[in-house]
């Protein structure tokens, strides 16, 4: 087993105890971190500290690598950053809803969307880009039937019904064959 890197924590624990409580939730650890290395007497290994602090001995390493280099301020800066940017805008969010809640636009599926927005606003979109950010943003569900078509003929429709509904018709086929 390899001699622990000896390094002095230069904040006292009631520093420390106050940091703790400032921190938000993902840098905790690496505080407890350096409460545990200021608490022994001896000098620990990264094994050691990991098993203390209850993070993997590569953590260890670096957090104290990165603490020795650039102190407190280097191990509790957190490098990163949000989420990517969507490259959907608000106006392209506001056609899409536009389109998809328009009954007469007849759009069939994502790819159909696909190319309608590769179309008119951002060529070349992935077809993956445009069927999470649609079913995240609007909730659609892929192969949702329509209760009815929106160009269906209520007179035709009355017209099948009462031939459908009409006994005498359908026993009269049932008898020839």
């Amino acid at each position: 087993m390899s001699k622990p890197l000896k390094f002095i924590v230069k904040e006292s624990l009631p520093e420390l105890a106050a940091l703790m409580k400032q921190q938000p939730q993902h840098l905790k650890d690496r505080v407890r971190f350096l409460q545990v290395c200021k608490k022994s007497k001896v000098d620990l290994t990264k094994y050691q500290i990991a098993e203390a602090v209850g993070i993997s001995h590569f953590s260890a390493q670096a957090w104290r690598k990165m603490y020795c280099e650039k102190g407190i301020s280097g191990l509790l800066k957190f490098k990163r950053t949000g989420f990517k940017q969507s490259i959907i805008t608000k106006e392209v969010h506001d056609d899409i809803e536009k389109k998809l809640n328009d009954p007469n636009n007849g759009l069939v599926g994502y790819k159909e969307l696909q190319a309608y927005i590769s179309e008119k606003f951002i060529k070349d979109i992935n077809y993956h880009t445009v069927n999470k950010y649609v079913k995240r943003k609007f909730g659609a569900k892929l192969k949702v039937a329509r209760k009815s078509h929106v160009n269906k003929n209520e007179e035709l429709v009355d017209e099948f019904k009462k031939k459908s509904a009409n006994p005498d018709s359908a026993s009269s086929r049932k008898s020839k064959k």
